[in-house]
């Protein structure tokens, strides 16, 4: 395969990552890529190894099990987003790849990553390795935001980064950077009686230790970090793009090591600055922790 052809289908990678809510027929694909559907599966098939309509059935399935642990969405509502015909027809397909049906997955206290089909990378990005560590109960102080989500919104939310604008409210009063800035974060599935028009519910905490931001004290609540094993990933790189790397950490890494998640919140810790404001284009030197279970 030429570097034309292998450019092609690393853009066809990407046109599928962003288009699994979408019809894929292999004529739509085919079309998309400029090729006959049988010479654009041989194509693929070379290139990453993978049956393209089987690939592409396992990442809306992979997709779906994520928006069965995140979302209050209905189970058959969650398959027909995903373009399965009927509940009947994926709850078979997720059984056979989750080796569970959907309601026990989504139901399980515990969130395992093993059997999510993570998006083929051509080598354009690298996969960030964890490290492994403890974290001993840790006491805060912050302030806690809420967003609420439908499953069509959530992409378009996590594009425009709330970090920055939460950084400058949290820290505007302040004459002083903390040694460390912490961001607590969790995304759950809302409650339907109380939040009718959402499916999620994004809760951001930005915090620090007490006594670091005196003017704060009486705006923050107290906010406890429980002791526990984490996947710890260091991030350095433009704030804009912190995002992609938490999505590579938990799309790709974590179904590659076989992790499985705890309940718990992410956290965040930003180390100081130089600079009093931060915005998407400055540098960050971040460790983001996921909890797991041992």
């Amino acid at each position: 395969m030429n570097t034309a052809q292998l450019n092609v289908i690393s853009v066809l990678l990407d046109w599928l990552e962003g288009n699994l809510d979408q019809p894929l027929s292999l004529d739509d694909v085919a079309a998309k890529a400029g090729y006959s559907k049988w010479h654009l599966q041989r194509m693929f098939k070379y290139a990453t190894g993978q049956n393209l309509g089987a690939y592409i059935r396992a990442r809306r399935l992979s997709r779906a099990a994520v928006a069965l642990r995140i979302t209050s969405r209905s189970i058959m509502d969650i398959g027909y987003w995903y373009h399965f015909d009927s509940q009947q027809i994926f709850t078979r397909a997720f059984k056979r790849q989750f080796a569970q049906t959907p309601g026990s997955y989504r139901s399980a206290a515990d969130w395992p990553f093993a059997r999510i089909y993570p998006p083929i990378n051509l080598g354009v990005a690298r996969i960030p390795t964890p490290d492994f560590i403890t974290l001993d109960e840790t006491r805060l102080v912050g302030v806690t935001n809420s967003y609420c989500n439908t499953l069509e919104q959530i992409d378009d939310f996590f594009r425009q980064d709330i970090r920055p604008r939460l950084w400058h409210q949290y820290l505007e009063k302040s004459t002083t950077l903390p040694p460390m800035l912490y961001g607590l974060n969790r995304l759950v599935p809302s409650d339907t009686k109380g939040h009718r028009q959402a499916d999620m519910i994004f809760h951001y905490t930005t915090a620090c230790k007490p006594g670091q931001l005196q003017q704060h004290m009486s705006e923050g609540q107290p906010v406890v970090v429980e002791r526990g094993t984490y996947a710890k990933f260091t991030y350095e790189g433009p704030a804009a793009d912190l995002h992609n790397f938490i999505i590579l950490a938990y799309g790709t890494a974590m179904p590659n090591l076989g992790l499985t998640r705890r309940q718990g919140h992410d956290i965040e810790c930003f180390y100081s600055q130089s600079e009093h404001q931060c915005s998407t284009n400055c540098i960050l030197h971040c460790e983001y922790l996921i909890p797991i279970r041992n």
